[in-house]
């Protein structure tokens, strides 16, 4: 039932985080280099996420959410992109430092991508530029956004090449880097389609394909393992509720030795045949039943995303 895997050779290095202060990650780059998969693997470990935000309210965001009577949020995570004014960008160091000289920890990552890429990308989504208007096409538009952002890599602690990337690799990635804004192991619950192949990044699969299947009920094949008829129907399975028990006893066994070898990012996949009914419900339960015990738990829904 379950398979162990290779451990990724992807890492990012670890910003020495200082629990007292309150953290401020802002991600900016190129558009189409994976700025919003960052933020969501922020935003996964439980960081308080803003996209697109003026840098002259990055003070009043730290000192809402992370100060004061309502303050609650030490960790927090900011956009910033092209959609931005240029005096954003001309005003944004000067905004971090003072940010940074009232005891803030701020780091700042660019997200990085080869022009030919972004183009590719752009073209596969159909997507449009922010900054491609009437007229300007988009390699003239990636030009201009690379002045614009001048300022922003000057500056920046860590640059991201996302050439190479797939989705799933820059949101592991991002995600191991700063999985140590959260104590003990950080825990990811991802689904995935056999037929579409094994994900990569797994330490460990667990294989779903046994278990009853909703595709073949017509009424919940357009559905998901998040939508409430298809967990009513497996719920209502008795070896799916075995399957279930059976994945968390042997975790619960087992996540103490990887958290005692100083593990900091453990990733459990689970696949069945499309990768949308019971792989989806049982990545959501057992995420749900570890938020209960630990921080730093996260989802990835491969076939969903």
């Amino acid at each position: 039932m379950v398979t162990p895997m290779n451990e990724d050779p992807n890492s990012l290095p670890v910003p020495i985080v200082d629990q007292n202060k309150i953290q401020l990650i802002v991600l900016t780059g190129l558009s189409g280099g994976g700025k919003t998969v960052a933020l969501r693997a922020l935003e996964d470990l439980e960081f308080y996420c803003v996209d697109n935000l003026p840098s002259a309210l990055l003070p009043q965001l730290v000192n809402a959410v992370g100060r004061g009577k309502g303050g609650k949020h030490r960790r927090i995570a900011v956009g910033v992109d092209v959609r931005n004014s240029g005096a954003n960008f001309a005003q944004m160091p000067a905004v971090l430092s003072a940010l940074a000289a009232a005891g803030v920890q701020v780091h700042l990552i660019f997200l990085d991508c080869r022009d030919e890429v972004l183009i590719k990308r752009y073209s596969e989504t159909r997507r449009r530029h922010p900054l491609a208007t009437r007229g300007v096409s988009l390699a003239d538009a990636i030009i201009e956004e690379r002045k614009l952002l001048r300022p922003m890599i000057a500056i920046a602690e860590k640059v991201i090449d996302s050439s190479e990337l797939n989705v799933h690799q820059l949101r592991r990635l991002v995600a191991t880097g700063y999985a140590q804004a959260t104590e003990g192991l950080t825990l990811m619950f991802q689904s995935f389609a056999f037929r579409r192949g094994l994900p990569l990044d797994a330490d460990f699969v667990f294989d779903a394909r046994c278990l009853p299947n909703p595709h073949w009920q017509p009424h919940l094949r357009p559905l998901s393992g998040k939508d409430a008829p298809v967990r009513e129907f497996l719920d209502a399975d008795p070896l799916v509720g075995e399957f279930y028990v059976d994945t968390a006893r042997w975790l619960d066994a087992w996540l103490p030795r990887f958290e005692q070898d100083d593990r900091s990012y453990l990733t459990i996949s689970v696949g069945c045949t499309g990768g949308r009914h019971r792989s989806v419900y049982l990545v959501e339960k057992l995420a749900a039943y570890y938020r209960d015990r630990r921080d730093g738990v996260l989802t990835f829904h491969r076939e969903l995303s």
